[in-house]
C-alpha cells in the first residue's frame, strides 16, 4: 500500500469487521498499549465495527500519563533557579505538577521553552553561552535514542552549559508489571507500533512464553488496527500465543540497531516510578556515569521532592494508565477536567486516554454526559 487512502478503505474494513465478528465468539479484552492506538480506534469509529465481545483496554502507552507528579516538581524547581532555561515539549508544559505547572512558571516569568526535539534544546546551548539549558526528557524508546544522541553531541561539542533531566521509561518491564498484578484480566496486546519501530519485538517474546499471551505489533491507521485484530483473534482461536508483527512495513524483528546502540552507550536501567504503578524495577533509563557531565540530577543534586505525590483524589488517570479502569469511569471527565481546564495528565496529552474519549465525543457509549462534549 502506498497512499493513506488505501489504509482507510470502508469495504476492506467492512470485510476484516465481519471476519472478526466470525471468529469472536466468547468476550475477549485485548489491551491496546499505545497511546496513538487509543486516539486512532475512537477517531475512526472502530468500536462502532467491532462485536460486543471485544473488549478494547487502553495500556501505559502514553509517555506524557504515566510521568509522575514529582518528576514534573522536579523540572519546576530547576526552571525555578536562576539561570536555567527548561526546555521540555509542548505536552508537558501543561501537566499538573503538585501546585503549578511548567506553563505557570513560565506566566511567572521563568524561561521555560518548547522544542520539538533534545536537538533543539542543544541549539538554544549553543546560543545561549550564559544559560544553563535543561532538557526535560520523558517518553519511551521511541525518544529515548534522540536524547542519548543530543548527550554524544554535547560530549563532541565540549558543551557544558547543556543537560538532560531524563524521566525515560522502557514499556516491557511495564507489560510485565501489568501481567504480574492480576488486576486487569487480559487475553491478548495489540503491540506500540512507534515503540518497536526502535527496540523491534524480541524484547516482547516473554509476554507470550511466560504469560502465554499473543501481542501483535499493529500501526495506526484503521485498517492496520482491524488486521492486527484479526491476527490475535486466530491466534487464540488456534491456541497459539506468539509475537507477531502487522506493521511490517515500519517494524522488524531486531529494531533499529543504531538508535539501540546510542541508547546503550549513553543510559543504563534503573527502578522508576510510574504514575500509578508507583516503582517498576528495572523500568527506567539514566544516564551513565561516565556522562554525568551532562545529566542534571547529577549536576543539581539538591532536586528534593516528595516520592509518589498522589493525583487529586477525583482523578483517575493513574487507574486508566494501567488499565483497570475507562475514561468513562471518572466522575470528573467532562466536567471539571477538560482538555482547557486539565486535572489529570491523561486528558493533557494528545496521546491521553482521556482526551480521546473527550475529543471524539464517545462518552456517550457508556454514559449520558451531564454537559456536551467536543
Amino acid at each position: 500500500m502506498k497512499y493513506v487512502s488505501e489504509f482507510r478503505r470502508g469495504d476492506v474494513a467492512r470485510a476484516l469487521a465481519a471476519e472478526i465478528a466470525r471468529l469472536a465468539t466468547r468476550p475477549v479484552k485485548l489491551m491496546e498499549v499505545c497511546g496513538g492506538h487509543t486516539h486512532a480506534i475512537f477517531k475512526f469509529g472502530l468500536p462502532s465495527l467491532l462485536p460486543p465481545t471485544i473488549d478494547l483496554i487502553h495500556g501505559p502507552g502514553c509517555p506524557v500519563c504515566v510521568t509522575p507528579r514529582d518528576k514534573v516538581d522536579q523540572a519546576i524547581l530547576l526552571a525555578r533557579r536562576p539561570g536555567v532555561l527548561l526546555t521540555t515539549y509542548g505536552d508537558m508544559l501543561r501537566v499538573p505538577g503538585s501546585r503549578s505547572s511548567l506553563l505557570q512558571e513560565k506566566a511567572r516569568g521563568a524561561d521555560v521553552r518548547m522544542v520539538y526535539s533534545p536537538l533543539d534544546a542543544l541549539r538554544l546551548a549553543e546560543q545561549h553561552p550564559d544559560k544553563q539549558v535543561v532538557f526535560f526528557a520523558i517518553g519511551f524508546e521511541t525518544t529515548a535514542p534522540s536524547a542519548a544522541m543530543a548527550v554524544l553531541k554535547a560530549q563532541t561539542q565540549h558543551l557544558r552549559n547543556f543537560a538532560v533531566l531524563s524521566n525515560h521509561v522502557l514499556l516491557p518491564p511495564m507489560l510485565k508489571a501489568i501481567l504480574d498484578s492480576r488486576e486487569v484480566k487480559l487475553d491478548a496486546f495489540i503491540g506500540p507500533g512507534h515503540v518497536s519501530t526502535i527496540i523491534g519485538t524480541r524484547p516482547y517474546e516473554f509476554v507470550a512464553r511466560r504469560y502465554g499471551k499473543p501481542l501483535v505489533v499493529a500501526g495506526f491507521e484503521p485498517l492496520d488496527l482491524l488486521q492486527a485484530i484479526l491476527m490475535l483473534l486466530r491466534q487464540l482461536q488456534e491456541g497459539r500465543a506468539e509475537v507477531e508483527i502487522q506493521y511490517t512495513r515500519v517494524v522488524k524483528p531486531e529494531g533499529n540497531l543504531l538508535a539501540l546502540r546510542a541508547l546503550g552507550e549513553v543510559f543504563e536501567p534503573c527502578h522508576a516510578r510510574w504514575r500509578g504503578m508507583g516503582t517498576v524495577p528495572a523500568s527506567g533509563l539514566k544516564i551513565r556515569a561516565r556522562y554525568a557531565a551532562w545529566d542534571a540530577e547529577a549536576r543539581y543534586p539538591d532536586l528534593e521532592v516528595p516520592r509518589e505525590v498522589a493525583d487529586p483524589k477525583a482523578c483517575e488517570c493513574g487507574d486508566i494508565v494501567r488499565g483497570a479502569k475507562k475514561p468513562w469511569d471518572c466522575r470528573i471527565i467532562g466536567t471539571a477536567c477538560t482538555p482547557q481546564t486539565p486535572v489529570g495528565a491523561c486528558m493533557v496529552s494528545p496521546e491521553g486516554a482521556c482526551a480521546a474519549y473527550y475529543k471524539y465525543g464517545r462518552l456517550h457509549v457508556a454514559r449520558a454526559a451531564p454537559t456536551p462534549v467536543g
